[in-house]
């Protein structure tokens, strides 16, 4: 008999956490946010409070330069556990739902480079956890919709506002008042991911492209501020933004240092800390 096997030593194995942010092994830098709730990684509404948790951490200070954002097993994320939510009065859905945007504002506005490595079904608000990175990269599995709409309601966790800004209204209309979804090549067609790959693939080349992020965070931090703040505001304004940002790098000792040795040994040779 195996381990396998064995009732006992099946009931003794740990069953991993829904939601856990970690360190990359062999990179401090980079951190690794896992869904994982077999068999289609749904949010309950203790995953809720959990990504919560998780995507405020990434705000205080941290060595995190990088996040790439993951789900285990076959599958990115399906969305709520809509069981769950059937009980909810008005008032308390309400207040529940408001815990996972606030999540998902806090994982768009962290500091850090955020990539989605998306595999499987990213659907409902799953789709809205991969809006809210930087960057979406797919395997061909991927499946990405946001069929609220079906259900007689419609996003509320971002996905009116971010898909917009990233596939254009009309596409965005489309896919939200249709409730279809679309595969992995029709979401690089549209804008909705930026690259795809096999699946096999994904994670280990979304972790590449997050290390590659992982220098200069003060310049990285305040470039993505900027970027971001630029659907927003009117032109003036984000270029005060941009003065103002780009005065702070050049004050920093990250500025001065990547200045410095770009005049004495070329380009791309300094070392960053942060400050």
């Amino acid at each position: 008999m195996t381990g396998h096997d064995d009732p006992a030593a099946a009931a003794a194995a740990p069953v991993p956490a829904p939601v856990t942010l970690e360190p990359h092994p062999a990179d401090e830098r980079l951190a690794i946010l896992r869904i994982d709730r077999p068999p289609v990684n749904a949010f309950d509404q203790a995953m809720w409070d959990l990504l919560d948790e998780a995507a405020a951490s990434l705000h205080a200070p941290t060595v995190y330069r990088a996040v790439v954002i993951t789900g285990g097993g076959r599958h990115f994320a399906a969305g709520a556990d809509v069981k769950g939510l059937l009980d909810l009065a008005p008032v308390q859905f309400d207040v529940r739902n408001r815990v996972l945007q606030r999540a998902f504002h806090a994982l768009a506005t962290a500091p850090q480079i955020t990539i989605a490595a998306v595999r499987g079904y990213a659907l409902g608000g799953g789709c809205e956890l991969a809006l809210a990175a930087d960057f979406r990269l797919a395997g061909r599995s991927a499946t990405f919709g946001l069929p609220e709409i079906t259900l007689g309601i419609m996003p509320g966790s971002g996905g009116t506002q971010r898909l917009p800004r990233v596939v254009g209204p009309a596409r965005a209309k489309s896919l939200i008042l249709s409730g279809r979804m679309v595969s992995a090549d029709e979401a690089l067609a549209i804008g909705l991911v930026d690259r795809v790959l096999e699946d096999a693939e994904v994670l280990d080349a979304a972790i590449t492209e997050g290390l590659a992020y992982a220098r200069g965070p003060l310049a990285l931090r305040y470039a993505k501020q900027a970027v971001d703040a630029a659907a927003d505001l009117p032109v003036p304004a984000g270029l005060a933004l941009e003065a103002d940002l780009i005065t702070r790098c050049f004050a920093s000792e990250d500025g001065q240092r990547g200045l410095r040795s770009f005049v004495a040994d070329g380009p791309r040779k300094a070392t960053f800390f942060g400050r």
